[in-house]
């Protein structure tokens, strides 16, 4: 069960993430309460995650590596950002960076 809970904190922070692009600066309260209640929502799922047994290091790697790589590609999919030779090895290098430190048995 602690990996749903990872997959629902990293689901609700990449919806966090997105509606901070609508929020501006906060000045627009539809997307701020989603953002606020995205981020809070995450951060609990997290919790209830690493209580069910899953590494802290795996879990927050995974959820930074994933919500990184997916705002990125969302980035390049909804919002026109351009793709790169350094953005695609950038992603690469996080996901990367996430099999090394669940390879490496970190936390088990």
């Amino acid at each position: 069960m602690g990996w749903v809970f990872l997959a629902l904190a990293i689901g609700l922070e990449i919806v966090g993430t997105v509606s901070l692009k609508y929020t501006n600066g906060f000045r627009v309260l539809g997307p701020s309460v989603i953002v606020a209640v995205g981020y809070g929502l995450s951060f609990y799922f997290l919790s209830l995650a690493l209580k069910r047994h899953v590494p802290l290091s795996s879990a927050y790697a995974i959820w930074s590596a994933v919500g990184t790589a997916a705002i990125a590609v969302i980035g390049v999919l909804v919002f026109d950002e351009k793709v790169t030779a350094l953005k695609v090895a950038g992603i690469a290098a996080v996901i990367l960076g996430v099999v090394a430190i669940n390879a490496s048995g970190a936390g088990h």
